[in-house]
């Protein structure tokens, strides 16, 4: 009734576990002659820290040769950014949602429950929300730029754009670099020549240089938007519908935190082309200059 599981590697500590409630132990344990009550089995279970448990999502999936050495590039580049009075940002974007009375997880106060649909096919949606987010940690201020169409290059970095014009160059009017810390895959993969085209193309509207440091495969936990940023969009969010685009732009701009966050919130409302591909005369053309460490 009670089983054995060695987790991980085998330097791991032996896992004891049961599906089985104390309940259902209860009547096996009577049944062969040992009688025992659910909540003493369960009283025993909380002495042997026998608790109910999520998995853990801690084994690394996979690894990447230049992992030391790539974060040691990004903390000297951010270090030289804040020396210099340069701006870094952290970018990445949220999963997508649907818009409507679909059901979201999580749990808020009210006097009784709020009511969806009792199915979430996504044709029920009235539509998607995709949250491109911009973390500033100097200022340690985020925003949201929430998109209607598709996550593809373009989008984020017309987001980019939106920020910078609005936001960023009047709190750093002086910048002659931008920094972005970005994961290595996604609309602003690493390996993809549209989004370096089209970020390009951004660099050459605002008269910036932007300079690109990706996150080694597997750690884009470690990408400061992950942990400052949009766990706090979450817990705004958490427990309510997104019935309307606008109940959406009001919960995000509540994120904030004791340490003094605050979230602005855009929507950029383009339509956006999917299957888009670097031809052989934009990569000709990129003016893209490669860092002699760890070239991508």
């Amino acid at each position: 009734m009670l089983e054995t599981r060695t987790a991980g590697d085998p330097d791991d500590e032996t896992i004891v576990f049961t599906d089985l409630s104390p309940t259902i132990l209860s009547k096996k344990l009577n049944a062969l002659g040992t009688p025992v009550c659910d909540d003493t089995i369960r009283q025993w279970m909380d002495e042997q820290n026998l608790r109910l448990r999520k998995i853990r999502k801690d084994l690394a999936g996979g690894s990447h040769p230049d992992r030391n050495a790539q974060f040691e590039r990004i903390a000297a580049l951010v270090d030289q950014y804040e020396g210099l009075g340069n701006p870094y940002f952290s970018v990445d974007t949220k999963a997508k949602e649907h818009l409507g009375q679909l059901y979201r997880a999580g749990r808020v106060r009210c006097n009784q429950p709020f009511q969806a649909l009792d199915h979430d096919f996504p044709s029920w949606a009235d539509g998607v929300i995709i949250p491109h987010g911009i973390y500033d940690p100097v200022r340690n201020r985020g925003h949201i730029n929430i998109g209607l169409s598709r996550d593809t290059s373009q989008f984020a970095c017309d987001s980019l754009l939106w920020y910078w014009n609005r936001i960023g160059k009047q709190c750093y009017g002086d910048a002659d670099s931008i920094l972005l810390l970005c994961d290595g895959g996604g609309s602003n993969s690493a390996h993809k020549y549209i989004f370096k085209h089209d970020l390009q193309t951004v660099a050459d509207q605002i008269g910036v240089e932007i300079r690109v440091a990706h996150y080694p495969s597997y750690c884009s936990k470690y990408n400061p938007i992950e942990r400052r940023l949009f766990p706090h969009i979450t817990r705004a969010c958490t427990g309510l519908l997104f019935d309307t685009l606008a109940t959406v732009v009001e919960l995000m701009r509540k994120a904030a935190t004791s340490t003094g966050l605050k979230t602005t919130v855009n929507v950029i409302r383009r339509i956006y082309e999917t299957g888009r591909n670097a031809t052989d005369e934009i990569k000709r053309n990129l003016k893209i200059e490669y860092d002699n460490l760890l070239q991508k």
